[in-house]
């Protein structure tokens, strides 16, 4: 069985962290985790190295309002890529403030060989290093970015059970594409934020109807894709409710 161990950071944080070689190792090892099913699930997806600074100011409200607040209130896991980049750093950045109401359990899924470990040596010359606001990691096999994205849907799927998940994309890039098909894959709903960038925005205009890339199109076909806009944090919080409470979303 998988045995846990901690990650210690700077400023005296600590994550636990769980080194996965086979997916059928993947219940054992939420268990010895502590994360049991089934339990209410949020994935967050999108921008990394390819979010400027002026993108993480825009779009640090959506976090702090729109979704933390919906995680905490139903006592929801978060699961996205780890990283101290994008999307991921706004996350845990958000869960570590305590205005925004921290507490709540967020999940790194990361490819052991594109990742940095406290302490440790790159692997790659790229390697990002693991967000120290994550509370739990699980690392999985792969040396290259992307090589998690079907670990992500399988810690999502495993970790909700019978219970309510969803996927928000914030921006994104070209691995986006593959982390919506496969949420989509899991009968996941997919609240695409319109407004933050590249693989959000081709989704909300595929939607719309306008002019997108091909993989856009045929993704907004599904009838669990919606857009919510970047400006409304107060309105992707309610969508982001709905889609985890409402019984037709499940």
């Amino acid at each position: 069985m998988p045995t846990p161990w901690p990650l210690h950071f700077e400023d005296d944080r600590t994550a636990w962290a769980v080194q996965l070689e086979e997916p059928d190792e993947l219940p054992a090892a939420l268990a010895a985790l502590g994360l049991h099913p089934p339990r209410t699930v949020v994935v967050v997806v999108g921008g990394a190295g390819g979010l400027k600074d002026a993108d993480l100011d825009r779009l640090g409200p959506l976090f702090e309002s729109g979704l933390i607040p919906v995680i905490t209130r139903l006592g929801a896991v978060a699961v996205d890529g780890g990283t101290w980049s994008g999307v991921m750093r706004l996350l845990g950045e958000a869960r570590s403030d305590g205005r925004a109401g921290a507490g709540f359990h967020l999940v790194g899924v990361a490819a052991s060989g594109t990742v940095t470990l406290p302490g440790g040596q790159p692997p790659r010359d790229d390697a990002a290093p693991l967000d120290p606001n994550h509370s739990h990691f699980v690392l999985v096999p792969g040396k290259d970015w992307g090589a998690e994205s079907s670990w992500i849907a399988r810690v999502a799927t495993a970790l909700a059970g019978d219970r309510p998940s969803a996927t928000v994309l914030v921006n994104g890039g070209e691995i986006a594409y593959a982390d919506i098909g496969r949420s989509l894959d899991a009968g996941r709903p997919v609240l695409a934020v319109a407004g933050s960038g590249r693989t959000a925005d081709e989704l909300a205009a595929a939607l719309r109807g306008d002019p997108a890339d091909e993989r856009a199109v045929a993704l907004a076909e599904s009838k669990l894709v919606e857009a919510v806009p970047a400006d409304d944090p107060s309105g992707l919080a309610r969508t982001l409710a709905a889609a985890l409470t409402e019984p037709r979303r499940r």
